[in-house]
């Protein structure tokens, strides 16, 4: 079985985790391993022996054939262990070792049996829609045009609003004067688009949620809408240049580009084990919904 292996630089009482990790991998003759070259970056510095003898990869082309992607992180290393996978669809088994976790839903000391799990098959696999950029630039975003949890316009170096004039199948929705303006999926429906008051969307849902960032008329209120639309954008304001972001890569344009989003033709695919938490229980565990102490429940 085949293994590609992402992570990043981790807090230093985490790093002896993705260390014990790399060499379980690596002492099951059941699996063959290939890591990233982010984390072979990472780790030059400690275990310089081991990024010489595990293959490296930095493409999509080179991970056909692989049948699971584990990451090992927080949601954010996931995010970036999508840019690897792609449109190749290959299983994603989040193992969390950050905080929140709502996308690398396994935990640390459930590590040992998601791999017995895996050698098995005793997992499922959980599609997630995601979202694609439509643009005139073909080098936004070195052309990785998609992201799992949202896409975002916000104003940049001035403290002036800008205008978003967005149009739904063509047809004008609305101008928001703000800070900014959110495209968020369900899976995104917990991060940036819940800070500035959108609603929690349950994955599967089939759904886009359109959010304002600090908007000038306080009567503009996150609207969800079928993930079938296509939602354009025209830009105005008085800096010529705006920042545009999918999850947490972001870049700079000019009022000129033309922007929409839609939803990607390939889905990303998350390996649910039994030591995973379930969405419903992150949202429970993670955000205190429904702590009371009078509630037995909570």
């Amino acid at each position: 079985m085949k293994i590609a292996l992402h992570s990043r630089k981790l807090e230093k009482e985490r790093s002896g985790f993705l260390m014990s990790a790399i060499n379980e991998i690596l002492n099951r003759k059941e699996f063959e391993l290939m890591i990233s070259d982010g984390l072979a970056l990472y780790l030059e510095n400690i275990e310089p022996e081991l990024c010489n003898s595990v293959p490296v990869f930095n493409s999509t082309e080179q991970l056909r054939g692989v049948d699971f992607m584990i990451s090992i992180g927080g949601d954010g290393t996931l995010l970036q262990a999508l840019t690897y996978v792609q449109e190749l669809e290959i299983p994603i088994v989040g193992v969390n070792a950050g905080r929140l976790g709502f996308l690398a839903s396994i935990q640390r000391e459930n590590f040992s049996n998601t791999l017995d799990a895996l050698i098995n098959g005793f997992f499922s696999i959980e599609e997630r829609t995601m979202l694609t950029l439509v643009s005139d630039r073909e080098d936004l975003f070195g052309g990785i045009k998609f992201g799992l949890n949202e896409f975002t316009i916000l104003k940049r170096d001035t403290s002036s609003m800008i205008v978003v004039h967005t149009y739904l199948n063509g047809e004008y929705l609305n101008s928001y004067w703000a800070d900014g303006l959110i495209v968020s999926t369900p899976s995104g429906s917990t991060g940036y688009s819940l800070s500035v008051g959108g609603p929690v969307v349950i994955p599967g849902s089939e759904n886009f949620i359109i959010s304002p960032v600090c908007p000038h008329n306080l009567n503009v209120r996150p609207l969800i809408i079928s993930d079938k639309s296509v939602i354009s954008f025209e830009i105005e304001g008085r800096s010529k240049n705006f920042l545009v972001s999918l999850d947490s890569r972001s870049e700079a344009v000019d009022a000129s580009i033309e922007l929409a989003v839609k939803k990607c033709p390939f889905k990303a695919k998350l390996v649910n084990v039994g030591g995973g938490e379930k969405f419903l229980d992150t949202l429970r565990k993670k955000l205190n919904w429904g702590l009371d102490n009078r509630n037995p429940m909570s």
